[in-house]
């Protein structure tokens, strides 16, 4: 349990990170993605997101 709740932590901070490039495919703007404004500063949480990349690279990975 701790193990996928680390990797999803990892995977929200790297999605986060590279949401800028994702916007303009549209990601990171899906219904569930939520963006949080603090001291002026804007942070991405992409949930939705982060679960269509991870069904497409399970895919991707299971047809290799």
């Amino acid at each position: 349990m701790l193990k996928w709740l680390l990797t999803l932590a990892i995977a929200l901070v790297i999605l986060t990170a590279v949401s800028p490039l994702f916007a303009r495919f549209g990601l990171g703007r899906l219904p569930g993605d939520m963006m949080v404004r603090f001291r002026g500063r804007s942070y991405y949480v992409p949930f939705t997101s982060t679960i269509l990349l991870s069904i497409a690279l399970t895919l991707i990975a299971r047809f290799l």
